[in-house]
């Protein structure tokens, strides 16, 4: 039994002792043809593998890295070229993402609205809303990214639905809205909003953080905007509308 238990590792260890004293030196053509194949090509093309001296995964030294590297080799792929493009092409995704809504939300606005005047008013506040969370993000620090992103399609959709319940309300005649239950009801909407988006902000993961704390900036400005500006644009109620109750 002490034979069957130390024997057979004893001998294992005995032959991957002989094997390394066997070692020769290593050369191309002695390589594993696969290895081989991954570094040289057929043509005799050898691939060329570099390293930024800068490990601190800065973005701005990885682009800088990146940059270099394109610059002596404009075919050259690898982690910090692939991280970077796709960057790039996600936050061009959502930027033409917000252009198209933004659009896409005039066109509907003016259909359903039929007038010149109330689109303005309905996007005014929605544009100080990205202003004013811009404005934030640079005052605190808090970069845009690829994760982060896509707070702002989402602020223009939260925004207009905002936005438009007062627009439609003042032409039926109501006035004083911040005492009105359409702004107690919009507080609501908001503050069941801000519990979903603050538990991104609530997680360990930088990106969906980061995208959870953009989230909740756009929406407290978005509210703000909404109940502030959005009564001072509007004014009285039209004349000739009958005063809205909105109790009846």
């Amino acid at each position: 039994r002490a034979q069957q238990a130390l024997i057979p590792g004893l001998k294992t260890m005995l032959t991957q002792v002989s094997e390394s004293l066997k070692a020769a030196p290593v050369t191309i053509q002695s390589m594993p043809t696969d290895l081989r194949h991954d570094w040289v090509a057929p043509d005799g093309t050898a691939r060329i593998q570099v390293f930024p001296k800068d490990t601190s995964n800065d973005p701005a030294a990885l682009s800088a890295f990146s940059n270099q590297v394109l610059s002596v080799a404009p075919q050259a792929t690898g982690a910090p070229i692939s991280i970077r493009e796709s960057g790039k092409t996600i936050v061009g995704a959502f930027t033409e993402a917000g252009i198209l809504s933004f659009i896409a939300i005039i066109i509907l606005l003016t259909v359903v609205l039929k007038s010149v005047h109330g689109v303005m008013v309905t996007l005014a506040p929605l544009v100080l809303a990205g202003l004013l969370t811009l404005a934030t993000c640079v005052a605190i620090g808090l970069k845009l990214n690829f994760a982060n992103v896509i707070a702002l399609p989402l602020l223009m959709g939260i925004g207009v639905a905002f936005n438009i319940y007062f627009v439609v309300a003042w032409r039926h005649g109501q006035h004083c809205f911040l005492a009105s239950p359409l702004t107690r009801a919009v507080i609501f909407s908001a503050a069941t909003t801000a519990s979903g988006f603050g538990t991104l902000w609530l997680s360990v993961h930088p990106g969906t953080a980061s995208m959870g704390e953009l989230l909740m900036i756009s929406l407290m400005w978005t509210l703000v905007t909404t109940l502030l500006l959005s009564p001072a644009l509007l004014g009285p109620p039209p004349e000739h509308q009958k005063l809205y109750d909105p109790e009846v």
